[in-house]
């Protein structure tokens, strides 16, 4: 059997721009929001390499709370400004880490990862959540993930049934 992310292209905008249709598809209309999430952690896990963590955190209490995620056990709450996450959603920007060991206040949930992406997802100009990647390689993301995931974002954005979200 031909194993899954060997279907996914090589080249990063060929492959982004698969991912967000694959994504615009499967998010439905009346879903639930952690149904979508869910799914959406799924695929990015099977398409992304050289990943060892993906998921989202969700702003509930002006904390974030682990989402739907694929990867081992992560921390359950992290606080806004702490972490990368919680810098990500402070700053309402993305944080592109090469080095999260050379990041002030790293939250290390696994010791392996050592580079990491966090994109925040918005409602409203208000911050709702976070797409978090980590990667044990160094360096691992870049400009090309970043626009791709930011797109992936966007799609979350318009697309998920978050009025309706309640942790």
């Amino acid at each position: 059997m031909e194993e899954l992310s060997s279907i996914y292209p090589k080249e990063k905008k060929e492959l982004y721009k698969l991912l967000a249709a694959q994504i615009e598809a499967i998010i439905g209309d009346e879903t639930l929001v952690i149904s979508d999430l869910s799914n959406v952690s799924a695929v990015l896990n099977e398409a992304l390499q050289e990943i060892n963590w993906v998921g989202f955190y969700l702003m509930k209490n002006d904390l974030l709370q682990l989402g739907p995620f694929q990867g081992k056990l992560a921390c359950t709450k992290i606080r806004l400004g702490k972490g990368v996450c919680g810098i990500a959603a402070k700053e309402m920007k993305t944080q592109l880490v090469e080095d999260v060991h050379q990041f002030p206040g790293h939250i290390a949930c696994d010791s392996a990862s050592n580079s990491e992406i966090v994109v925040p997802i918005c409602l409203n100009d208000c911050v709702i959540g976070v797409l978090d990647i980590d990667s044990p390689n160094f360096s691992r993301f870049d400009k090309e993930d970043q626009e791709g995931l930011e797109e992936i974002v966007r799609i979350l954005e318009r697309k998920c049934n978050w009025e309706a979200f309640r942790i």
